[in-house]
């Protein structure tokens, strides 16, 4: 009897807690069981990177569109207040190199047209209504495909379109301020310039030669402007500045100021008969424009 009290009361104990949602208790294991294995431990997932966003992409540099190859007329005044007219020819290339024509005597700076060294520089192909390409063969070689310089002419004061009268020491304020008035042209490099001159110009473009002139070319040169043309050689050499001077030997006194001037960057041709400053391209000696070409070359570093 006692029994069966006992097990009434386990069964109603058991469902009383079945019905309020409980679970009977569970077991202990018996103290020599062995313990339960411990429970794998999920994997880990490494959080995902964010995706990096993809950079702007820059645009598109516009196409270099080259000036018009025509002279740009250019005011501008040597430094004791004289009037000066220049024209500018704008080279087919961006930050181009710059070559200053200065002109002789016997001339103004119109006869850089008529000689064909404005085109030949440029080498755009224009003939400015004077010369022709067939005639630029004659006295200069092929310019590289591709190279192209700007060129910067004016008038020394008292000839062609610039103002007062023409004296040594003004020449050479002229020259001064033309190398400085071509380094501010649009689309050149002031870094990159040099200078190539005619009789009073041969000595110019090495007396002027200054900050960013990288060379000069002198065509019959005379100490014409007040400077000894040797001292004026001497210091573009010391700066390490090719210089190159050509006479002809019946030419006295500029055959004695290329022969006189000297320098490791400096070289001096002597040509025979006596042409002087801008009679050289009607008279063309061997090897003239090759000459030039290869000064060009050296100054310019042109591959």
């Amino acid at each position: 009897m006692k029994k069966k009290f006992a097990f009434t009361i386990i069964f109603i104990f058991a469902f009383t807690l079945a019905s309020c949602g409980g679970s009977p208790p569970t077991e202990a294991p018996p103290p020599d069981a062995p313990p339960p294995p411990p429970a794998e431990e999920a994997p880990t997932i490494p959080p995902e990177e964010p995706t990096a966003e993809p950079e702007p992409t820059a645009a598109p540099e516009p196409d270099f569109d080259p000036q018009p190859p025509d002279g740009q007329r250019v005011e501008f005044e040597s430094s004791d207040g004289t009037a000066l007219v220049g024209y500018y020819y704008p080279a087919s290339v961006p930050n181009a190199p710059v070559v200053v024509l200065m002109h002789w005597a016997g001339g103004d700076q119109n006869d850089w047209i008529k000689n064909g060294m404005i085109d030949w520089l440029q080498n755009r192909g224009t003939t400015h209504g004077v010369n022709s390409p067939s005639q630029q063969s004659v006295i200069y070689p092929p310019m590289p495909e591709g190279a192209s310089f700007a060129v910067f002419t004016f008038d020394f004061r008292g000839f062609g379109e610039s103002s007062g009268s023409f004296d040594q020491a003004g020449g050479l304020l002229d020259a001064q301020v033309a190398y400085e008035k071509a380094k501010m042209l649009e689309g050149v490099n002031p870094s990159r310039m040099a200078g190539i001159g005619s009789s009073i110009g041969a000595d110019g473009i090495v007396d002027g030669c200054a900050e960013g002139c990288l060379g000069a070319l002198s065509l019959s040169p005379g100490s014409y402007l007040t400077v000894p043309y040797t001292d004026a050689v001497k210091v573009l050499d010391d700066a390490g500045k090719p210089v190159n001077c050509v006479a002809s030997e019946g030419d006295t006194t500029s055959a004695n100021a290329c022969r006189e001037a000297a320098g490791a960057n400096y070289q001096s041709i002597i040509y025979p008969g006596n042409a002087h400053g801008d009679e050289y391209f009607q008279q063309t000696p061997e090897g003239f424009g090759q000459m030039i070409f290869d000064w060009l070359a050296l100054v310019f570093e042109m591959q």
